[in-house]
C-alpha cells in the first residue's frame, strides 16, 4: 500500500492489503474508507473481507464506492461525514489513492476552503493528478471557478 499523508486528518492510499488494514491501528487511522466498487479488480478482498479487518483492528469503516462517471454530490458528501466523524486520522484509499484524494478535493472546493483553480497544484504537490476533479467541477459546479 502506498499511503501518501494529506493533513493531520486524512491520508490517502492505494489498495491495502488486509495485514496492511490491521496495522492501520498501530497509530496511522481510527477510520478506513473504501472508495473501490466491489469487484473492481478480481483478488481484491473486497468489502466483507475489509470491514472485518477494520473492524478487527478498532476501525471505524466505511465504504463508498465511485467511478469517474458515478463520482456526485451524494458521494462527495459521504465522504465529508466520514471524515468528519472519525475521532482521528482517517486513512481512505481505492485503486491509487486518486479517486480518494478527488472526493476530499472536491468537498474542499465545495466547502470554500480550496479554490478550484489551486486543485491541479494541490494533486501535483501529493503526486496525484486530479485533473478528473478539475473536469468534475467544470461539469457539476462551474459557479467555483475561481
Amino acid at each position: 500500500m502506498r499511503l501518501t499523508r494529506i493533513d493531520d486528518t486524512l491520508s490517502v492510499a492505494s489498495q491495502p492489503t488486509l495485514s496492511e488494514i490491521e496495522a492501520l491501528k498501530d497509530g496511522v487511522a481510527t477510520a478506513l474508507i473504501n472508495n473501490r466498487p466491489d469487484g473492481e479488480e478480481p483478488g481484491l478482498p473486497g468489502t466483507a473481507a475489509e470491514a472485518e479487518a477494520a473492524r478487527a483492528a478498532g476501525l471505524a469503516y466505511h465504504h463508498i464506492p465511485v467511478t469517474g462517471p458515478t463520482l456526485g454530490r451524494a458521494e462527495i458528501d459521504a465522504f465529508r461525514a466520514a471524515v468528519r466523524a472519525a475521532p482521528g486520522p482517517v486513512v481512505a484509499h481505492c485503486r491509487s489513492g486518486t479517486r480518494s484524494l478527488t472526493l476530499h478535493v472536491l468537498g474542499e472546493v465545495l466547502d470554500g476552503r480550496l479554490r478550484r483553480d489551486e486543485v491541479a497544484a494541490f494533486g501535483t504537490r501529493h503526486g496525484f493528478d486530479l485533473s478528473g476533479a478539475v473536469a468534475w467541477l467544470d461539469a457539476n459546479a462551474p459557479d467555483t471557478a475561481g
